[in-house]
This record gives C-alpha cells, sequence and structure tokens, in this order.
C-alpha cells in the first residue's frame, strides 16, 4: 500500500518542521510540505516521525529465562543459562515473535538475533525464528550462535596446558551448518539475512572462524560476535593468542565494514584505532553490561577515533527486556560519569543517530534503512506526542531519550508495510501470544545450578577473588 503521512513533525540539523512524507511501495518517495495526498492518508498532526531502530545484539530465546537468573558474572552466569532444559521448537517461533513486538513497539525495526540453538534441532531453530519473524513483519537479521569449544574453555587458566576439549560441535560440523542455513534461509528481499556469528574468540578455534570469513566473503554475509565482555574474556586473549583479541581477529581478516562487534568494553587505545582502520561497527549493550558487572564500554573513544556506535538490547536473560528506548537512554547517560569533558557526551540527536543509521551501519543497509532520506527503505515509526509521558511540550526527542516514554508508538512501517496501527500489531494477534507465553512458563522453576558451583571456585581463583 502507499501511504501519506501528513503535517508531521520532522527532526532537522537545527530543530524540527512540520512535513508530509509520502511512502510507495517499500520506499520514501516524498518529503516535502503540502504534498498532494496518495494512498491511505495518516493525520500527522502532534506526531515525530523518526527512522526506526536497530535492536543491533540480542537473543531472542533468552526470552524464556528473563528475571529469573541471580547476579553473576557472565562465565558464572552462562552456566546457569546452560543449565535450564532446553526449550520446545514452538517456544522459540514465540519467543521470536515476543522480542519483535518489544522491539516495535519500542522504535526499533530491526533486530540483529544472535541465535542460540537448540541441539539436536539447530535447522528447525532456525526455521521457527524465520517464521516468527516473517509473520510480524519485522526486519531480521538472524545469526546462528556456533562454536566448537566446551563452555568450560571460556574461563583463563592462568597461562597453563591444560587439554582443549570440543564442544558439542565440530568445526566441520558448525560451517556445514551455517552453508545450510544461508542457502535454506538467507533471502534479504523478504527481509531475513543470515550472519556469519561465531560467538567469540572464547569459544571458537581459528579454524571455525576463517570458516566464517570464507562463507561469509562467498555469500556477501555480515559478521557478528561477541567480544572482549569481560576482564576474563581479556585475560583469556592473551593465553590464547599472545596479542590481543582485536589484534587476532585483524590478523585473520574477520574485521571488515560488515563486521559487528557486541560489548567490546576491555579494548586499548590500539584495538579502539584497529576498530576505526577496519570501518568495523560496536554494538553497545549497557543493560547487560551492568547486569552482569561486566563493565562499562568506553563509547566516547570509539566515537571520538571515528568508530561506528550501535545499541542492543542483548539477550533478556541478561537484561530482562528489549526496550530500544531503554537501552539508549541508559547507553546515553551512562557516559557522562567516564569524562568530565561535557562536549563529548552524548546529547538525544546523536543517541538516536546511533540506534537508526549507526545499526543500519553496522548491517551493511546504511545506504538503504537508518535515516529519513527519498529513496531510501520505508522503515519509520511514528510517535504520539500527546502521549502523557511526552508532555509537556519541550523537546520530542529529549523526552524519547532522557524521559520514560510508556505506550508512545504510534505506527511502523518496515520495507513499506505498516506492521503497527494506532499502537498495535497488525500481522499477529498480541493477546494470543500473551496467552502463549504464559502457558508455556511457570513460577516455580528451580533457580539452584550444580555447574555453576563447580565452577565458581575456579573463576574466583584466575580472578583473583578471595574464596569465603
Amino acid at each position: 500500500m502507499n501511504f501519506t503521512i501528513q503535517n508531521v513533525l520532522i527532526s532537522t540539523d537545527t530543530g524540527y518542521v512540520r512535513v508530509d512524507v509520502q511512502i510507495e511501495g517499500d520506499a520514501i518517495a516524498n518529503i516535502a510540505a503540502d504534498l498532494e495526498a496518495k494512498g491511505t492518508i495518516i493525520d500527522g498532526t502532534n506526531k515525530l516521525l523518526l527512522p526506526g531502530f536497530v535492536n543491533a545484539h540480542t537473543h531472542s530465546s533468552e526470552m524464556w529465562q528473563r528475571g529469573l537468573i541471580s547476579p553473576y558474572p557472565l562465565e558464572l552466569w552462562l552456566t546457569q543459562l546452560y543449565d535450564f532444559p532446553p526449550v520446545e521448537i514452538e517456544q522459540i517461533y514465540l519467543s521470536a515473535l515476543g522480542t519483535a513486538t518489544e522491539t516495535l513497539l519500542s522504535g526499533g525495526t530491526c533486530v540483529v538475533d544472535h541465535l542460540v540453538l537448540i541441539p539436536g534441532q539447530e535447522m528447525e531453530t532456525i526455521a521457527a525464528t524465520v517464521r516468527g519473524y516473517q509473520e510480524i513483519g519485522i526486519r531480521a537479521f538472524i545469526g546462528p550462535l556456533i562454536y566448537d569449544r566446551d563452555l568450560e574453555e571460556g574461563i583463563p587458566d592462568g597461562g597453563k596446558n591444560r587439554e582443549i576439549k570440543d564442544g558439542c560441535w565440530t568445526t566441520e560440523w558448525v560451517l556445514e551448518l551455517l552453508q545450510a542455513a544461508i542457502e535454506k534461509f538467507h533471502h534479504p528481499e523478504a527481509g531475513i539475512s543470515i550472519m556469519a556469528a561465531p560467538t567469540g574468540t572464547q569459544l571458537c578455534s581459528d579454524a571455525l572462524f576463517k570458516g566464517c570469513i570464507e562463507l561469509s566473503d562467498r555469500y556477501n554475509l555480515c559478521r557478528h560476535t561477541h567480544l572482549l565482555e569481560t576482564k576474563a574474556q581479556q585475560k583469556l586473549a592473551q593465553e590464547k593468542y599472545g596479542c590481543t583479541a582485536v589484534e587476532y581477529l585483524d590478523s585473520i581478516g574477520f574485521l571488515s565494514d560488515r563486521t559487528s562487534l557486541a560489548h567490546c568494553i576491555w579494548l586499548n587505545d590500539n584495538d579502539i584505532s584497529c576498530l576505526a582502520k577496519n570501518q568495523s561497527t560496536v554494538v553497545h549493550n549497557p543493560l547487560s553490561n551492568l547486569r552482569l558487572g561486566s563493565g562499562i564500554a568506553p563509547i566516547l573513544k570509539y566515537r571520538q577515533a571515528g568508530v561506528n556506535v550501535a545499541f542492543g538490547c542483548d539477550g533478556a536473560a541478561s537484561s530482562d527486556g528489549q526496550d530500544m528506548l531503554e537501552a539508549i537512554k541508559i547507553g546515553t547517560m551512562l557516559h557522562n560519569i567516564t569524562d568530565f569533558e561535557y562536549r563529548r557526551w552524548i546529547d538525544p540527536q546523536e543517541a538516536v543517530k546511533m540506534a537508526s543509521l549507526g545499526g543500519a551501519t553496522g548491517i551493511n543497509l546504511g545506504d538503504k534503512i537508518g535515516s529519513l532520506e527519498v529513496g531510501k527503505k520505508a522503515d519509520c515509526v511514528l510517535y504520539d506526542l500527546t502521549n502523557l509521558s511526552l508532555l509537556p511540550r519541550t523537546d520530542p526527542i529529549g523526552l524519547l531519550v532522557f524521559g520514560r516514554p510508556n505506550q508512545v508508538v504510534d505506527s511502523v512501517w518496515v520495507n513499506g508495510d505498516r506492521v503497527v496501527a494506532a499502537g498495535k500489531l497488525t500481522h499477529i494477534d498480541l493477546e494470543k501470544l500473551r496467552q502463549d507465553l504464559f502457558k508455556y512458563s511457570d513460577w516455580t522453576r528451580d533457580r539452584k545450578s550444580v555447574t555453576t558451583e563447580k565452577v565458581e571456585a575456579h573463576y574466583r581463583r584466575i580472578m583473583g577473588l578471595e574464596n569465603d
């Protein structure tokens, strides 16, 4: 369908202007005042139109563990996460719907899903996720979370020569799985893209990383991985490679302008320069970084060095939601305490640009989405400025970023398709989704993890913590 959004506010370099915006097919066809109406007319009075945000790093299936795991650092948190019994394929589908719903209703139009796979049902996991995202209408980049080393290999050992243990998948099998997923599910024109997404240097062999590079080059895919989320991972990289993890990834050719890297907390100045040189993107996940005590990513340093930065919610087991506006708010204000030079602080307009164009750039779509420009794809969000949480009438973007916006999204278009109208999803029944999520969950899950008890003493010793 075609749309004309009349008399709507858009942001400019100097403030706000009222214009008409026309969407024809999948693209923005015109932006100007007093356009001749075409297609469905949308009253944009007292509304703000922004480009859609990119939820640039999450794990959709973690929806089933949100709010459950006690405060732990990442390495111990992972043992809790992986002690949970595998979810069912239907739950994978529902968690994709739930992740997409929360992203859409907080201003996101695209999700980057570092997808945890059910062992033995790997292709079925991907298929269920694809089905959920296509039904709801969100743009999705799916990176099957692959690794070929045992979970315990992700903790440093103090430089000892320990035995390397294979994970549940062999390197060859994992790469064959990724290629099969690409050939079956990679359809960017239909809104679904597959990424080459090894979980991180802590759990992946050289051969797996190099295989991912080859596949991403062959099929022109984006690359995605976790990078130096914790101090322990920084120690482990030095043990494994004798250099930083960034230097290692640069040496094998993994870094590029099609590469996005989640977290990036424990990098030095040379690492930052390396990311800038390779035009790689840092995905800032402030909520999970705080919850897991991982640290504060030096986002202001990245921006000064010319590194592209995007925002992600991370999986809901470590962030407890998929609210893009919450992630943007925390990720914007958090850095004011890291640098007394206030001229380097992130203002609301810059934060919105990071979340939209920054996110689009990280998935190699900066020329197609991420800003309101004629000819770009119509991935955009209409906000209701009469909502109580966006009053009084001061600065709409300031209120979105620094305020506490609540149910402020009126409409969302993805690729020209209006997937939210009057605050409601247009392609799925939200009430049925609520009922299904309720049906598959309960409040009586045993929280005790035997694996955590086994790993904790080793972790405390390596990290220099006194054992009680």
